[in-house]
């Protein structure tokens, strides 16, 4: 029988904040899967634990993988941990949970801490939806490539990065999408020195450009306004909709986004588009 794959959120930053179940599963594991060992000795230490641990991180996700699964297989129990987080998501763990589910071993997630949730939270900006970027491309083509799509996000959008470069990124968030757009900056969440700094992007570009930033950022950024929808003809909503269909979107979804786009009769154009499927399918 086959071994469970745990998915253990740890701190932040602040130790207090491991919940009650992510210390027990840590201590009834078989072994720990860990980003960096060396920072989760310190996890270990502080809980008073000893455990075999493996390194597992996004350059050694292949050989890795394959070693972990092997040994969950073969009926071990394994926690996977991050520096900081939870396991999976931003993270080369999504490939070690996609490959346990190919297998059949069973993955079981112990909630925690995670800091674009925290970010989010104490942004001010709306919450109900939302999107999540993580780091922005490192190449100056793929990153504006990577804003240029998200021009019309009207959800609130929300990144990761590093203190070298948020200046550069800042800028680019200002000029994709306006120097008036709100935007909250979050850093160090949860230690001795959090700050939530409220502004704008153009605000949040400039004072950044003469104070040095210090510590991990997540930036959450307004998204763009609602826009009332243009009037589009029937065949025009016809052709969204199967353009959507062809990317792999349900009839119905396609044609309920298609609608709101286009100004469009959801009625009207549902069976525009079923007349239309039904007379490709004829020819």
């Amino acid at each position: 029988m086959a071994g469970t794959l745990y998915l253990v959120a740890t701190p932040i930053g602040n130790l207090g904040d491991l919940s009650p179940r992510g210390a027990e599963t840590l201590a009834s594991v078989d072994f720990i899967a860990a980003e960096d060992t060396r920072v989760t000795v310190k996890l270990l230490n502080h809980l008073g634990l000893k455990k075999p641990m493996v390194s597992y991180h996004r350059h050694n996700t292949g050989p890795r993988g394959q070693e972990l699964t092997d040994r969950l297989l073969a009926g071990e129990n394994c926690a996977l941990v991050t520096d900081a987080g939870t396991p999976a998501i931003s993270d080369p763990g999504e490939e070690l949970v996609a490959q346990c589910a190919q297998q059949g071993i069973p993955v079981v997630s112990i909630p925690g801490p995670c800091a674009f949730v925290n970010a989010l939270a104490l942004s001010g900006l709306p919450t109900g939806r939302f999107t999540f970027e993580g780091f922005l491309a490192m190449n100056k083509k793929n990153r504006r490539a990577h804003l240029d799509s998200l021009r019309h996000e009207t959800r609130t959008m929300v990144f990761h990065e590093a203190p070298h470069k948020l200046p550069a990124t800042l800028t680019d968030l200002a000029e994709a999408f306006g120097s008036q757009r709100r935007a909250a900056l979050c850093r160090e969440l949860t230690k001795l020195h959090e700050e939530v700094r409220r502004t704008t992007l153009g605000e949040a570009a400039e004072y950044y450009h003469h104070t040095p930033p210090k510590g991990e950022f997540v930036i959450v950024v307004e998204g763009a306004p609602q826009q009332a929808p243009q009037g589009h003809t029937l065949e025009e909503g016809v052709a969204l909709a199967m353009k959507l269909q062809e990317e792999g979107w349900s009839t119905r979804d396609a044609v309920k986004e298609a609608a709101a786009v286009c100004g469009l009769s959801r009625k009207a154009l549902y069976n525009q588009v079923l007349a239309v499927q039904v007379e490709k399918e004829d020819n």
